[in-house]
């Protein structure tokens, strides 16, 4: 019996040579590692723009300047994942323009759904003209680069409104999630029967007040740290339903 060994190739590219890029803020950038260990697992490139203390807004802000990403880790990234995971409505329709080149900027924080949805809409619509641009591998095709879009909710379920509505915006947008909340192996509606506190606080070394309990806030950094290990496989699991691995 013979073994074929061979390489899947889409758009030019292998199936091994995928680039993600993540936007979002302390609980994205690179010292947590889940980012960085998930695309490891996966075999492709991890390119890691999150930045402590930024907001959607940021972000939004960036993509405005063209200084998110550059042109060329722009032709490179096959799927912008976002994890700013405020406790906002990031679905309100209210403000919502049609054009996302309507919007007033820069952004600030106070309407996080008009920020989302400026870097919705401007991200589909980069990825579908580049089907103009003679420098892009994808100049001449119909659909332009494939515009992948994938949200991340909260590491956990105590950030209700914000997990709520995340998942609405998906489903407005066909957008996938990663429900770290609903696979990181505990829930903040019960208490951890040897503490009585919050499970997530045996996971943190700081703690913030959510609804009226106190929850655990950042969990350990590191590559050994249980919950950024757990989240890269939450997060890896994901991808590999999302791309052809």
């Amino acid at each position: 019996m013979v073994f074929l060994l061979f390489s899947l190739v889409i758009n030019g590219q292998t199936a091994n040579s995928y680039t993600f890029l993540l936007t979002g803020a302390s609980f994205a950038e690179p010292n947590n590692k889940w980012f960085e260990l998930g695309c490891k697992s996966l075999g492709v490139n991890a390119i890691n723009k999150a930045v402590g203390g930024e907001s959607i807004a940021d972000t939004a802000n960036k993509m405005a300047a063209g200084t998110l990403y550059s042109s060329d880790e722009f032709e490179k990234m096959d799927a912008l994942v976002i994890m700013h995971v405020h406790e906002k409505d990031v679905f309100n329709e209210d403000r919502l323009k049609e054009n996302y080149e309507d919007y007033t900027l820069p952004f600030d924080n106070t309407d996080y759904a008009s920020c989302f949805d400026y870097v919705i809409k401007r991200y589909i619509s980069e990825c579908y003209h580049a089907k103009d641009n003679p420098r892009s591998r994808f100049y001449g095709t119909k659909s332009g680069k494939p515009a992948v879009i994938v949200f991340c909710t909260h590491w956990n379920d105590s950030r209700k409104i914000y997990n709520t509505s995340i998942r609405r915006l998906s489903e407005k947008w066909g957008i996938p999630v990663v429900e770290f909340d609903k696979y990181i192996g505990f829930s903040s509606n019960h208490k951890h029967p040897v503490t009585g506190d919050s499970f997530s606080l045996i996971f943190t070394d700081d703690n913030q007040v959510v609804h009226d309990r106190m929850q655990g806030w950042h969990p350990r950094h590191g590559e050994n740290s249980y919950i950024q290990r757990r989240m890269a496989a939450i997060f890896a699991d994901t991808m590999r339903k999302i791309f052809l691995f």
